[in-house]
Protein backbone atom coordinates (compact mmCIF):
# COMPACT_ATOMS: atom_id res chain seq x y z
CA UNK A 1 0.00 0.00 0.00
CA UNK A 2 1.82 3.32 -1.57
CA UNK A 3 -0.31 5.59 0.85
CA UNK A 4 2.70 7.96 0.80
CA UNK A 5 2.12 8.45 -3.20
CA UNK A 6 -1.71 7.16 -3.58
CA UNK A 7 -4.09 9.71 -3.63
CA UNK A 8 -7.19 8.82 -1.13
CA UNK A 9 -9.70 11.02 0.54
CA UNK A 10 -8.64 13.45 3.00
CA UNK A 11 -10.56 14.71 5.98
CA UNK A 12 -8.94 17.29 8.36
CA UNK A 13 -10.80 18.03 11.31
CA UNK A 14 -11.33 20.95 13.46
CA UNK A 15 -13.33 22.67 16.74
CA UNK A 16 -16.78 23.21 15.63
CA UNK A 17 -17.29 26.37 14.50
CA UNK A 18 -13.50 26.99 13.02
CA UNK A 19 -13.95 25.07 9.89
CA UNK A 20 -14.51 28.59 7.87
CA UNK A 21 -11.06 29.51 9.23
CA UNK A 22 -9.41 26.32 8.80
CA UNK A 23 -10.86 26.84 4.87
CA UNK A 24 -9.11 29.95 4.46
CA UNK A 25 -5.94 27.91 5.56
CA UNK A 26 -6.34 24.90 3.12
CA UNK A 27 -6.89 27.00 0.15
CA UNK A 28 -3.80 29.82 1.20
CA UNK A 29 -1.61 26.22 0.86
CA UNK A 30 -2.84 25.49 -2.78
CA UNK A 31 -5.44 22.12 -1.55
CA UNK A 32 -8.91 21.72 -3.52
CA UNK A 33 -11.42 21.34 -1.47
CA UNK A 34 -14.13 19.32 -1.85
CA UNK A 35 -16.50 19.61 0.82
CA UNK A 36 -16.81 21.88 3.94
CA UNK A 37 -19.04 20.74 7.06
CA UNK A 38 -18.65 22.51 10.35
CA UNK A 39 -16.32 20.43 11.88
CA UNK A 40 -13.87 19.99 9.09
CA UNK A 41 -13.49 19.80 5.80
CA UNK A 42 -12.79 17.08 2.79
CA UNK A 43 -10.15 17.36 0.11
CA UNK A 44 -8.08 14.78 -1.89
CA UNK A 45 -4.24 13.81 -1.84
CA UNK A 46 -1.33 11.63 -0.61
CA UNK A 47 0.21 11.50 3.04
CA UNK A 48 2.90 13.18 1.75
CA UNK A 49 0.09 15.87 0.61
CA UNK A 50 -0.71 15.93 4.46
CA UNK A 51 2.61 16.47 5.48
CA UNK A 52 2.71 20.16 4.84
CA UNK A 53 -0.86 20.55 6.06
CA UNK A 54 0.47 18.93 9.65
CA UNK A 55 3.33 21.18 9.43
CA UNK A 56 1.12 24.40 8.95
CA UNK A 57 -2.39 24.63 10.01
CA UNK A 58 -3.25 26.64 12.95
CA UNK A 59 -7.01 25.74 13.37
CA UNK A 60 -6.31 21.74 12.44
CA UNK A 61 -6.64 19.04 15.06
CA UNK A 62 -6.48 16.00 12.91
CA UNK A 63 -5.57 15.19 9.27
CA UNK A 64 -7.27 11.79 8.30
CA UNK A 65 -6.21 9.77 5.35
CA UNK A 66 -8.85 7.15 4.18
CA UNK A 67 -7.52 3.52 3.76
CA UNK A 68 -11.27 2.03 3.30
CA UNK A 69 -15.31 2.97 3.28
CA UNK A 70 -17.26 -0.22 4.00
CA UNK A 71 -20.43 -1.42 5.18
CA UNK A 72 -20.51 -2.67 8.88
CA UNK A 73 -24.05 -3.26 10.62
CA UNK A 74 -22.28 -4.96 14.20
CA UNK A 75 -18.77 -5.77 14.99
CA UNK A 76 -18.45 -8.86 13.62
CA UNK A 77 -18.52 -7.41 9.76
CA UNK A 78 -16.45 -4.48 11.24
CA UNK A 79 -13.73 -6.99 12.04
CA UNK A 80 -14.17 -9.18 8.77
CA UNK A 81 -14.36 -5.95 6.76
CA UNK A 82 -10.67 -4.73 8.56
CA UNK A 83 -9.05 -7.86 8.34
CA UNK A 84 -8.39 -7.67 4.50
CA UNK A 85 -6.33 -4.76 4.81
CA UNK A 86 -2.63 -5.49 4.20
CA UNK A 87 -1.85 -3.85 7.41
CA UNK A 88 1.62 -5.48 7.39
CA UNK A 89 1.99 -2.86 4.79
CA UNK A 90 1.78 0.15 7.21
CA UNK A 91 2.46 -1.03 10.55
CA UNK A 92 5.45 -2.36 11.51
CA UNK A 93 5.57 -5.65 13.27
CA UNK A 94 7.72 -4.22 15.50
CA UNK A 95 5.96 -1.19 16.55
CA UNK A 96 3.26 0.29 18.35
CA UNK A 97 -0.17 1.54 17.65
CA UNK A 98 -3.45 2.72 19.04
CA UNK A 99 -6.99 3.42 17.83
CA UNK A 100 -8.89 6.26 18.21
CA UNK A 101 -12.88 6.58 16.94
CA UNK A 102 -16.10 8.23 16.15
CA UNK A 103 -19.02 5.97 16.59
CA UNK A 104 -22.52 6.02 16.57
CA UNK A 105 -24.03 2.45 15.66
CA UNK A 106 -27.10 1.20 17.93
CA UNK A 107 -24.69 -2.51 18.37
CA UNK A 108 -22.20 -0.62 20.04
CA UNK A 109 -22.22 0.89 23.74
CA UNK A 110 -19.26 1.87 23.98
CA UNK A 111 -16.38 3.00 21.50
CA UNK A 112 -13.74 0.98 23.33
CA UNK A 113 -15.41 -2.07 22.52
CA UNK A 114 -14.80 -0.42 18.56
CA UNK A 115 -11.17 0.19 19.39
CA UNK A 116 -10.87 -3.19 20.30
CA UNK A 117 -12.23 -4.87 17.59
CA UNK A 118 -10.03 -2.43 15.10
CA UNK A 119 -6.90 -3.50 17.21
CA UNK A 120 -7.86 -7.06 17.16
CA UNK A 121 -8.00 -6.92 13.29
CA UNK A 122 -4.85 -5.38 12.95
CA UNK A 123 -3.25 -7.38 15.17
CA UNK A 124 -4.51 -10.80 14.02
CA UNK A 125 -3.93 -9.64 10.31
CA UNK A 126 -0.30 -8.59 11.26
CA UNK A 127 0.53 -11.74 13.23
CA UNK A 128 -1.44 -13.95 10.48
CA UNK A 129 1.30 -12.94 8.19
CA UNK A 130 4.70 -11.91 10.04
CA UNK A 131 4.15 -14.30 12.74
CA UNK A 132 4.66 -11.12 15.15
CA UNK A 133 2.14 -9.12 17.01
CA UNK A 134 2.88 -5.09 17.29
CA UNK A 135 1.95 -3.43 20.68
CA UNK A 136 -1.00 -1.59 21.04
CA UNK A 137 -2.08 1.15 24.00
CA UNK A 138 -3.69 4.35 24.44
CA UNK A 139 -0.53 6.68 23.51
CA UNK A 140 -1.03 8.31 20.35
CA UNK A 141 2.63 9.87 19.95
CA UNK A 142 3.10 6.65 17.50
CA UNK A 143 1.08 5.10 14.57
CA UNK A 144 -2.83 6.09 14.87
CA UNK A 145 -5.54 4.39 13.35
CA UNK A 146 -9.12 5.87 13.26
CA UNK A 147 -11.91 4.69 12.69
CA UNK A 148 -15.36 6.35 12.04
CA UNK A 149 -18.74 4.85 11.93
CA UNK A 150 -22.21 5.68 11.85
CA UNK A 151 -25.02 3.45 11.59
CA UNK A 152 -24.11 1.23 9.10
CA UNK A 153 -21.29 3.25 7.13
CA UNK A 154 -18.00 3.11 8.63
CA UNK A 155 -14.64 4.29 7.60
CA UNK A 156 -10.77 3.64 8.78
CA UNK A 157 -8.22 6.12 8.58
CA UNK A 158 -4.44 6.75 9.12
CA UNK A 159 -4.54 9.71 11.51
CA UNK A 160 -1.30 11.44 9.53
CA UNK A 161 -0.89 13.90 12.77
CA UNK A 162 -1.64 11.70 15.92
CA UNK A 163 -1.50 13.99 18.89
CA UNK A 164 -3.79 16.75 18.43
CA UNK A 165 -2.33 19.57 15.78
CA UNK A 166 -5.12 21.81 18.02
CA UNK A 167 -2.46 22.51 20.93
CA UNK A 168 0.32 24.28 19.26
CA UNK A 169 3.50 23.11 21.49
CA UNK A 170 4.69 26.34 23.10
CA UNK A 171 1.90 26.51 26.07
CA UNK A 172 4.36 24.49 28.40
CA UNK A 173 2.56 26.33 31.57
CA UNK A 174 -1.70 26.45 30.76
CA UNK A 175 -2.38 29.32 33.53
CA UNK A 176 -6.05 29.51 34.34
CA UNK A 177 -8.75 28.20 32.25
CA UNK A 178 -6.80 28.86 29.10
CA UNK A 179 -8.07 29.57 25.34
CA UNK A 180 -7.51 26.82 23.11
CA UNK A 181 -4.80 27.74 20.75
CA UNK A 182 -6.84 26.48 17.70
CA UNK A 183 -8.96 28.66 18.94
CA UNK A 184 -7.21 31.55 19.75
CA UNK A 185 -5.97 31.54 15.98
CA UNK A 186 -9.13 30.96 14.38
CA UNK A 187 -10.53 34.30 17.10
CA UNK A 188 -7.86 36.45 15.38
CA UNK A 189 -8.31 35.48 11.63
CA UNK A 190 -12.04 35.92 12.42
CA UNK A 191 -11.14 39.74 13.48
CA UNK A 192 -9.72 40.28 9.73
CA UNK A 193 -6.75 41.93 11.22
CA UNK A 194 -4.28 42.62 8.75
CA UNK A 195 -0.94 41.26 10.54
CA UNK A 196 0.80 44.93 10.09
CA UNK A 197 -0.97 46.80 12.80
CA UNK A 198 -1.33 46.94 16.59
CA UNK A 199 -2.63 44.03 18.68
CA UNK A 200 -3.25 44.88 22.24
CA UNK A 201 -4.70 41.93 24.87
CA UNK A 202 -5.93 43.12 28.18
CA UNK A 203 -6.36 40.54 30.64
CA UNK A 204 -4.21 38.60 28.65
CA UNK A 205 -4.32 35.81 30.97
CA UNK A 206 -1.34 33.10 29.74
CA UNK A 207 -0.70 35.08 26.40
CA UNK A 208 -2.60 32.97 24.19
CA UNK A 209 -3.44 35.58 22.14
CA UNK A 210 -0.93 37.39 21.73
CA UNK A 211 1.15 34.70 20.87
CA UNK A 212 -0.97 33.09 17.94
CA UNK A 213 -0.78 36.97 17.33
CA UNK A 214 2.78 36.92 17.01
CA UNK A 215 2.98 33.80 15.40
CA UNK A 216 0.55 34.78 12.59
CA UNK A 217 2.58 38.43 12.05
CA UNK A 218 6.18 36.13 11.34
CA UNK A 219 4.43 33.70 9.78
CA UNK A 220 5.84 31.07 12.04
CA UNK A 221 3.82 28.19 11.96
CA UNK A 222 2.62 25.54 14.48
CA UNK A 223 5.08 23.02 12.75
CA UNK A 224 8.15 24.70 14.06
CA UNK A 225 7.48 23.60 17.67
CA UNK A 226 7.13 19.89 17.05
CA UNK A 227 9.11 17.03 15.69
CA UNK A 228 6.86 13.81 16.09
CA UNK A 229 3.45 12.99 13.94
CA UNK A 230 1.50 10.10 13.11
CA UNK A 231 2.76 9.95 9.22
CA UNK A 232 6.06 9.27 10.96
CA UNK A 233 5.41 6.03 12.31
CA UNK A 234 3.61 4.43 8.87
CA UNK A 235 5.62 2.15 6.26
CA UNK A 236 7.11 4.22 3.66
CA UNK A 237 7.84 7.66 5.22
CA UNK A 238 10.71 9.35 3.66
CA UNK A 239 11.99 11.69 6.40
CA UNK A 240 13.48 13.81 3.51
CA UNK A 241 10.14 15.36 2.90
CA UNK A 242 9.72 16.42 6.38
CA UNK A 243 12.63 18.13 6.65
CA UNK A 244 11.94 19.49 3.22
CA UNK A 245 9.04 21.38 4.55
CA UNK A 246 10.75 22.47 7.97
CA UNK A 247 13.22 24.04 5.49
CA UNK A 248 10.22 25.69 3.41
CA UNK A 249 8.81 26.96 7.10
CA UNK A 250 12.09 28.43 8.30
CA UNK A 251 12.76 30.23 5.09
CA UNK A 252 9.74 32.26 5.12
CA UNK A 253 9.24 32.95 8.73
CA UNK A 254 9.87 36.56 9.74
CA UNK A 255 11.87 37.43 12.89
CA UNK A 256 10.98 41.43 13.79
CA UNK A 257 7.55 43.21 13.21
CA UNK A 258 7.43 46.87 12.61
CA UNK A 259 4.60 47.14 15.34
CA UNK A 260 3.65 46.64 18.77
CA UNK A 261 1.93 43.89 20.09
CA UNK A 262 0.85 44.59 23.79
CA UNK A 263 -0.11 42.03 26.44
CA UNK A 264 -1.40 42.92 30.19
CA UNK A 265 -2.84 41.30 32.86
CA UNK A 266 -3.09 42.41 36.56
CA UNK A 267 -1.69 39.22 37.74
CA UNK A 268 2.48 38.89 38.33
CA UNK A 269 1.83 35.12 38.01
CA UNK A 270 -0.17 35.51 34.27
CA UNK A 271 2.65 37.66 32.92
CA UNK A 272 5.26 35.39 34.22
CA UNK A 273 3.51 32.35 32.36
CA UNK A 274 3.01 34.02 29.51
CA UNK A 275 6.39 35.61 29.05
CA UNK A 276 7.87 32.06 29.83
CA UNK A 277 5.06 30.34 27.00
CA UNK A 278 6.27 33.14 24.14
CA UNK A 279 10.12 32.39 25.18
CA UNK A 280 9.20 28.75 24.18
CA UNK A 281 7.62 30.22 20.83
CA UNK A 282 10.82 32.52 20.25
CA UNK A 283 7.96 35.25 20.09
CA UNK A 284 8.81 37.24 23.82
CA UNK A 285 10.65 39.70 22.03
CA UNK A 286 8.16 40.75 19.80
CA UNK A 287 5.21 41.20 22.56
CA UNK A 288 5.27 44.45 25.22
CA UNK A 289 4.30 42.48 28.40
CA UNK A 290 3.17 44.10 31.76
CA UNK A 291 1.39 43.91 34.99
CA UNK A 292 -1.50 46.40 35.13
CA UNK A 293 -4.72 46.96 35.51
CA UNK A 294 -6.18 46.37 32.09
CA UNK A 295 -7.52 50.10 32.44
CA UNK A 296 -4.06 51.38 32.29
CA UNK A 297 -2.75 49.16 29.53
CA UNK A 298 -0.66 51.42 27.30
CA UNK A 299 -2.76 51.71 23.80
CA UNK A 300 -0.42 52.54 20.38
CA UNK A 301 -1.83 55.37 18.06
CA UNK A 302 -1.85 53.90 14.98
CA UNK A 303 -5.26 52.33 15.07
CA UNK A 304 -5.26 48.63 15.35
CA UNK A 305 -7.35 45.92 17.32
CA UNK A 306 -7.99 45.04 21.03
CA UNK A 307 -9.32 42.39 22.33
CA UNK A 308 -10.85 41.05 25.27
CA UNK A 309 -11.51 37.20 26.99
CA UNK A 310 -12.64 38.09 29.77
CA UNK A 311 -14.28 35.57 32.74
CA UNK A 312 -17.56 35.18 31.62
CA UNK A 313 -18.33 31.77 33.94
CA UNK A 314 -20.10 28.51 32.41
CA UNK A 315 -23.47 29.01 33.31
CA UNK A 316 -25.86 32.50 32.53
CA UNK A 317 -26.67 35.02 34.31
CA UNK A 318 -25.67 38.48 35.72
CA UNK A 319 -22.41 38.35 38.15
CA UNK A 320 -22.16 42.16 40.00
CA UNK A 321 -18.45 41.67 40.28
CA UNK A 322 -18.64 40.51 36.33
CA UNK A 323 -21.06 43.50 35.58
CA UNK A 324 -19.05 46.02 36.79
CA UNK A 325 -15.99 44.89 35.00
CA UNK A 326 -17.95 44.51 31.84
CA UNK A 327 -18.65 47.84 32.06
CA UNK A 328 -15.46 48.85 32.58
CA UNK A 329 -14.31 47.33 29.57
CA UNK A 330 -16.58 49.21 27.46
CA UNK A 331 -16.03 52.27 28.90
CA UNK A 332 -11.81 51.73 28.24
CA UNK A 333 -12.40 51.10 24.72
CA UNK A 334 -15.17 54.03 24.47
CA UNK A 335 -11.99 56.25 26.22
CA UNK A 336 -8.37 54.63 25.26
CA UNK A 337 -9.25 52.76 21.60
CA UNK A 338 -10.55 55.44 19.44
CA UNK A 339 -9.89 54.33 15.97
CA UNK A 340 -9.53 50.60 16.94
CA UNK A 341 -11.40 47.84 16.04
CA UNK A 342 -12.42 46.66 19.45
CA UNK A 343 -13.18 42.64 20.17
CA UNK A 344 -14.61 40.69 23.31
CA UNK A 345 -15.31 37.11 23.30
CA UNK A 346 -17.75 36.27 25.41
CA UNK A 347 -19.87 32.91 26.30
CA UNK A 348 -22.12 35.12 28.50
CA UNK A 349 -24.44 37.66 26.54
CA UNK A 350 -25.81 39.01 29.60
CA UNK A 351 -22.62 40.42 30.51
CA UNK A 352 -21.84 41.57 27.20
CA UNK A 353 -25.10 43.60 27.26
CA UNK A 354 -22.66 45.79 30.13
CA UNK A 355 -20.30 46.91 27.42
CA UNK A 356 -22.65 50.15 26.78
CA UNK A 357 -21.27 49.53 23.10
CA UNK A 358 -23.90 48.23 19.97
CA UNK A 359 -22.01 45.11 18.62
CA UNK A 360 -21.30 45.57 14.67
CA UNK A 361 -20.89 41.63 14.35
CA UNK A 362 -21.31 38.84 16.32
CA UNK A 363 -19.37 35.58 15.30
CA UNK A 364 -20.20 32.45 16.60
CA UNK A 365 -17.47 30.20 18.22
CA UNK A 366 -17.31 26.83 20.68
CA UNK A 367 -15.31 27.50 23.66
CA UNK A 368 -15.23 23.38 24.71
CA UNK A 369 -19.04 23.23 24.57
CA UNK A 370 -20.22 26.46 25.24
CA UNK A 371 -21.82 28.65 22.86
CA UNK A 372 -19.65 32.09 22.76
CA UNK A 373 -19.58 35.06 20.28
CA UNK A 374 -16.70 37.04 19.66
CA UNK A 375 -18.38 40.47 19.40
CA UNK A 376 -16.86 43.58 17.26
CA UNK A 377 -16.96 47.55 18.11
CA UNK A 378 -16.25 49.76 15.66
CA UNK A 379 -14.43 52.15 18.01
CA UNK A 380 -14.66 55.80 15.83
CA UNK A 381 -12.87 58.61 16.54
CA UNK A 382 -14.57 61.75 18.31
CA UNK A 383 -15.71 63.21 14.85
CA UNK A 384 -17.72 60.14 13.97
CA UNK A 385 -20.93 59.38 15.91
CA UNK A 386 -20.46 56.92 18.57
CA UNK A 387 -22.58 53.57 18.33
CA UNK A 388 -25.75 53.46 20.22
CA UNK A 389 -25.82 51.32 23.81
CA UNK A 390 -26.78 47.58 23.42
CA UNK A 391 -30.89 47.74 24.38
Amino acid sequence: MQVFHTKSKIIITCNNRLAPYLKQEVEALGYEIKRVFSTGLELEGTINDCIPLNLNLRCASQVLYSIKAFTAENPARLYKELLEISWEELIDFTGYFSVSSTVDNETITTPLFANLKVKDAIVDRIKEKKEIRPNTGPETNKAVIHLYWKENDAEIFIDTSGETLAKHGYRKIPGKAPMLEALAAGTIMATGWDRKSPFVVPMCGSGTLAIEAALLATDKTPGMFRMNYGFMHIIGYDEQVFFEERRKLKEKAKKEIDFRIVATDHSEDAIDISIKNAKTAGVDHLIDFSVCDFEDTEVPEAAGIVIFNPEYGERLGIHTKLEATYKRIGDFMKQKCKGYRGYIFTGNPDLAKKIGLRASRRIEFYNGKLDCRLLEYELYEGSKREPKPES
